[in-house]
Order: C-alpha cells, then structure tokens, then sequence
C-alpha cells in the first residue's frame, strides 16, 4: 500500500462500465456502497458506507496491476484481462458470474476457409497466440484496442479474436462468430499481501459476496 493508506483500510479497484454496473449491486448488498455516484462523481477514489472501506475507479486492464502491486487489496476483473495479464501475484478466489460474456473467433459471412497462415486482429494477443498454437494453426497476431470489427472489412485481417455478448454489432458488420475460446465473467482477485495482513476483513468480504452469489444461483 501507498505511504498515506492507512494499514487497516480496504481498497476495492472496479472499472467503469458493465462491470463496474453489475459489481455496485453485489457490494451494496455486502454493506458497501459509494457515497458520491460513480457515473456523476470525476473522482477516481470514493469513499463508501462501509467504514475503512474505499473504491478505487480505474481501467479495466488496469485492475490486476493495481491488485498485484499492492495499491488495491482487491479487484474486480474481467476473466479475459486476468488471462491476458502477465503476472500471478494475486489470488482468484471467487467467481463473481457477472458481466457475463465469451471470447471468439469471428469473419465475415461466407468468407471461405484460409488456408495457411492466418491473420488475427485482436487486443487479447496473448490468449489468441496460445489458442491458435493450441490448435496447430499458424497465425500471424495483429494487435489492436478497438474496432476490432472493422479489420476484416478492410483487408487487415481474416479474423478477429474478441468479447461476444449478443452478437449484434458482429452482425450489423457483417461478421458471424465461429469458435468459442472461453466463456468470461468477472471474478474477485485479492493481493497476496493483503489476503495476510488483512485477513479477517478480506476474508470477510470474501464470504459475503460468496454467500450473495450462491443466493443469486439458488
């Protein structure tokens, strides 16, 4: 933890979007709340309703760094950043089964087959290196941070590697998703550190969205 962070005070890193939206109901229903509304407020630290108990609002890809090293003592992270991520220096003890979703392969409709090597564009370079080398397919991995869609359309690639929900905006592109890599929904990392120092009140916190997630499954 920082100098200026009290030994004793919990920080909860969560990223703005669908799982930050998902993740705000679950902790409220463990006691923690943000006092200042995340969508309104430009501050990137809240205060919650829990006592000791702060929120730090960061990106998505950011939040395993933030856990790991130690300036959040736990996070909530999509299952598709912690496998792109590079480093273990965190526990993932629970499935949270929010911000549900799965990550594919996906090209153009009717596209035949490409034979040889395959070009890929995605953002998740590590996990369609491993997938495709898995499979014994040569791929040549273009790495991109948006708008994977538009790839294929203009010639950059064959396919795409990318998070799938619904399948809309595949679909209002001309794409259809062909192979599923992995199903993702976000889970709870916890620092190492952290799960020692702080055991009971991360323990604590552990169990309550455990107990709430089973209810919620029940």
């Amino acid at each position: 933890m920082t100098s200026d962070t009290p030994k004793d005070e919990l920080v909860i890193a969560l990223s703005k979007g669908r799982i930050l939206d998902d993740a705000l109901p679950l902790l409220a229903r463990i006691g923690i709340e943000p006092t200042d509304d995340p969508e309104k407020s430009r501050k990137l630290v809240l205060e919650t309703t829990r006592p000791g108990t702060r929120l730090l609002i960061i990106r998505a890809t950011d939040v395993p760094t933030y856990v790991e090293y130690g300036a959040a003592d736990l996070g909530v992270a999509g299952k598709d950043v912690l496998m792109e991520y590079d480093g273990r220096d965190y526990y993932e003890p629970l499935d949270l089964r929010i911000a549900r979703c799965r990550l594919m392969v996906a090209g153009p409709v009717g596209d035949p087959p490409v034979h040889g090597r395959l070009r890929i564009a995605t953002k998740y370079a590590r996990i369609a290196r491993d997938y495709f080398a898995s499979r014994g397919v040569q791929a040549e991995i273009i790495k991109l941070y948006g708008s994977m869609e538009l790839a294929p359309l203009v010639g950059l690639a064959d396919r795409i590697v990318d998070l799938v929900d619904t399948g809309n905006t595949l679909k209002a592109n001309g794409l259809v998703a062909s192979e599923t890599i992995c199903e993702i929904s976000s889970r709870l990392i916890v620092n190492k550190a952290a799960m020692k120092t702080k055991h009971a009140r991360v323990s604590a916190i552990i169990n309550a969205l455990r107990e709430v997630v089973e209810q919620g499954d029940a």
